[in-house]
């Protein structure tokens, strides 16, 4: 006579409100499923900046700001890990993931890439990955291991390599600089509250959330914004491609990716944007990059080598 053996695997809880941390459930390399998500995620990223271009050449940026929301939420409607329920006690994290997240770098990107061109935008991401890392340290109270600080120190020569290129350039703003900056802070800052929400509820459930509260918030200057607009159906498309792509489906897969390996690996998709970035930017809307630029890129990238390092 034979015997059913039951094996019960233990359900991850849901996060107390008052908990912070932002460990991934994977602190060894990264597998197959985890470099999927990193490379898909860089991909649509690397291209956003060059879709946000196409749209401000008719519309103003508070309507893609907007839409790109509005878009991003109607398409994760159709998803039905989209609908899980969320508990109150998640809202004040949630809220913040909005602000800082969703609503902050959908306002700062069009405004800057008014006075910056794509391919800068998308280098001045790389330093998000350095500024998650720095978050983190301090919320943890852990200290990097030594290789960590090195890549540190590295990315941030990078970046300021970076600025320092088109602070002096004829085509760059320093106030468009500043705008992608305020972009990336706060996407470091949700990154760091991301994972134990993704781990308890989906990617797709809390990213849902968080655009539909940021179509509602930035509605009136949406609307408003249309009133500055032309349309036309090349800008009107690249609007579309944002926000279904580059909102709805890439903050649901790094949300996802957030929860799997953490904040600061994670993050290392920042790294990745500005090549897919650059390319597009000088292959399709004619952009300059100059030397110093290559070279900020290059360190940046090796400090993100050394920064990858899983935990010992």
């Amino acid at each position: 006579m034979s015997r059913t053996v039951l094996v019960t695997v233990p359900r991850m809880s849901a996060p107390a409100s008052s908990r912070f941390t932002s460990q991934g459930v994977n602190q060894g390399n990264f597998n197959q499923a985890d470099w999927a998500l990193l490379l898909t995620i860089s991909l649509i990223w690397g291209s956003s900046f060059l879709w946000i271009a196409v749209g401000l050449d008719t519309f103003h940026p508070a309507s893609i700001a907007f839409f790109r929301m509005v878009f991003g939420a109607l398409v994760l409607g159709f998803v039905p890990a989209a609908r899980r329920p969320m508990p109150r006690s998640t809202w004040p994290a949630l809220l913040v993931i909005t602000l800082a997240g969703n609503s902050a770098p959908a306002i700062f990107f069009p405004l800057a890439q008014q006075r910056v061109e794509s391919s800068v935008a998308g280098m001045l991401n790389s330093v998000g990955p350095i500024l998650v890392l720095l978050m983190s340290v301090a919320m943890l109270r852990k200290a990097p291991e030594r290789n960590q600080i090195v890549g540190l120190g590295i990315g941030l020569c990078g970046a300021i390599a970076i600025a320092a290129a088109n602070l002096t350039g004829a085509d760059a703003e320093p106030l468009g600089l500043l705008f992608v900056l305020c972009a990336v802070v706060g996407y470091s800052i949700s990154n760091n509250l991301l994972p134990p929400l993704a781990q308890a509820y989906g990617g797709a459930a809390v990213m849902a959330r968080a655009m539909v509260i940021s179509s509602v918030l930035l509605a009136p200057w949406g609307l408003w914004g249309l009133t500055r607009s032309t349309f036309e159906w090349r800008p009107a498309l690249a609007i579309v491609l944002l926000g279904v792509f580059g909102t709805g489906i890439a903050r649901s897969l790094f949300a996802t990716l957030n929860g799997r390996v953490g904040a600061p690996r994670s993050s290392l998709v920042g790294y990745l944007v500005p090549i897919v970035a650059i390319v597009l930017g000088v292959l399709i809307r004619h952009e300059s990059v100059g030397a110093l630029e290559l070279i900020g890129t290059a360190l940046i990238l090796c400090g993100a080598a050394l920064i990858s390092r899983g935990s010992r």
